[in-house]
């Protein structure tokens, strides 16, 4: 502990011209440049706002001010100025960059990015480490990272792309995610395809204007470049089946030197989570204000029965994402050698969580259950019957409207379309779900089985075909869903959600 001291002192007269370091303060002064008596603290978070598994550590805390709602004012605190500064960036290097000058302290990144975080700190940190805190939100076999292709593209899957070029930020959990969705197809990325490195940004002009075969990415571009309707998905992350998550890392001495409030920033992003499992389509609204990410992609993620879970526990599955970042990263020449993938459990440290949860009177299975009871329910808007298996429910947001609407069965979402067709309401999007896995889907670019009474909907064409095959049925796309029962619905009143 006193060679901490030591460092922090030493760092504290290093850094005094770039204002404040992690852990030092410095007397306030007013407007004529009087001491005011107060000791100021910065505390400098670096998000990615586009990146929306980040937003319940980032905007929503920001945007709503929840930090300062649970920052401490007594003991040590009690004659405390808070400095907080705010930056975004749009992919995890430029926040590790900063992070490692000691001018960020709380830093959201993925797993991949995470890894790299961690062990350049271990480098090159001077005795100064990071160390996973909490989780953000996550899937738990790598939903929400993706393939996508050029809306016209002919190629449908990833053998189709033997021999093409496939963009991907290098370094990210898509990066990982691509080399093992090649492998597992019996492609060799070395050798059979070209995988150039680009941002999401470069590689949603470079579909759109035809220059790359497929690009591969994070949360949310797979949907996002989708729902603005100049790309197609051909593979979903979960096809991988290994799990991601964004998460919360720290700098050691800025967590040593405040405990309390990297505790307080916790209690912030339990509030921002209860936001969002409250008032899903407010949030995502103010999300798409913040960000520039429609809402309807943010509800698709992070809403009811959402593609990722927020629960800010580490758990196994984050472990086994490190792991796997770690194997991955060594392969591809991004990271020594000598990291051992059993050493990821070191790098966690849950005990700041632990404290926010026990403070606010919250305990850890509890997280748990609000994470996985956050589904759709409620009453059919058709029907009034109970929803009870989400899988096979269905939703609808119409333009113009604050609410989604909420159906137990795809069979009278498609009868209610037809009458907000009718009544000239449109819908700026409507979700399905898969039938096996349960992901949320968009409805116009998913594959329908109807079986009986029953219509389920698959992400994947094959799967929707296998299932067809036993049922002694068709696969319909959902133009021939709508056309099928647009015949036979009868006229019915939405009810309100």
């Amino acid at each position: 502990m006193d060679s901490i001291v030591r460092r922090s002192a030493v760092s504290c007269l290093i850094t005094v011209s770039l204002l404040f370091s992690s852990g030092c303060s410095k007397e306030a002064t007013n407007s004529s440049g009087a001491d005011t008596g107060k000791k100021v603290v910065r505390i400098s978070i670096g998000t990615q706002d586009q990146t929306i598994n980040t937003v319940t550590g980032g905007s929503v805390i920001r945007e709503g001010k929840l930090l300062e709602k649970y920052l401490p004012k007594t003991g040590k605190y009690a004659n405390t100025e808070y400095k907080i500064e705010w930056s975004s960036y749009t992919s995890a290097p430029p926040l590790t960059n900063k992070m490692l000058a000691n001018q960020i302290d709380i830093g959201m990144m993925a797993d991949f990015p995470s890894t790299i975080n961690i062990t350049t700190f271990q480098k090159k940190g001077n005795g100064v480490k990071t160390k996973y805190i909490a989780t953000l939100a996550y899937s738990p076999n790598g939903a929400g990272n993706a393939v996508v292709v050029p809306k016209d593209s002919p190629y449908k899957t990833l053998q189709d792309l033997k021999g093409k070029m496939i963009s991907v930020p290098f370094g990210s959990s898509a990066h990982g995610m691509i080399l093992k969705s090649l492998k597992d197809a019996g492609i060799d990325p070395q050798k059979d395809v070209t995988l150039v490195s680009q941002s999401p940004e470069v590689g949603g002009s470079s579909l759109q204007k035809s220059q790359i075969d497929a690009h591969a990415d994070f949360v949310p571009y797979g949907e996002l470049f989708p729902f603005r309707g100049f790309a197609r998905k051909i593979l979903d992350g979960a096809q991988a089946g290994t799990p991601t998550f964004h998460g919360v890392v720290v700098r050691s001495d800025f967590a040593e030197a405040n405990p309390e409030i990297v505790v307080a920033y916790l209690k912030a992003v339990l509030e921002a989570n209860k936001l969002f499992r409250e008032q899903p389509e407010v949030v995502a609204s103010n999300i798409q204000k913040w960000s520039g990410i429609e809402k309807e992609v943010v509800y698709m993620f992070l809403g009811p029965s959402g593609i990722q879970k927020l629960d800010p526990r580490i758990q196994s599955y984050q472990l086994t994402a490190l792991k796997n970042s770690v194997t991955t990263l060594k392969q591809i020449g991004k990271l020594d050698a000598s990291v051992n993938p059993d050493d990821v459990a070191t790098w966690a440290d849950d005990s700041y969580l632990k404290q926010a949860t026990k403070e606010l009177g919250v305990s850890e299975a509890e997280l748990g259950t609000l994470a996985d009871q956050n589904v759709i329910g409620g009453k059919d808007a058709l029907t009034q019957e109970p929803i009870t298996e989400p899988k096979l429910a269905a939703q609808v947001w119409v333009k113009g409207e604050d609410k989604v609407v909420n159906f137990a069965s795809i069979k009278n979402m498609v009868t209610a379309l037809d009458k907000l067709k009718k009544e000239g309401k449109t819908p700026s999007v409507v979700f399905v779900h898969d039938r096996t896995n349960g992901w949320k889907l968009f409805a116009e670019k998913s594959f329908y089985v109807q079986n009986g009474d029953e219509v389920t909907a698959f992400l994947l064409e094959p799967d929707a075909q296998a299932f067809a095959e036993k049922a002694g049925t068709k696969v319909a796309d959902f133009n021939g869903l709508q056309t099928l029962y647009a015949q036979s619905a009868q006229p019915a009143a939405i009810a309100a959600k």
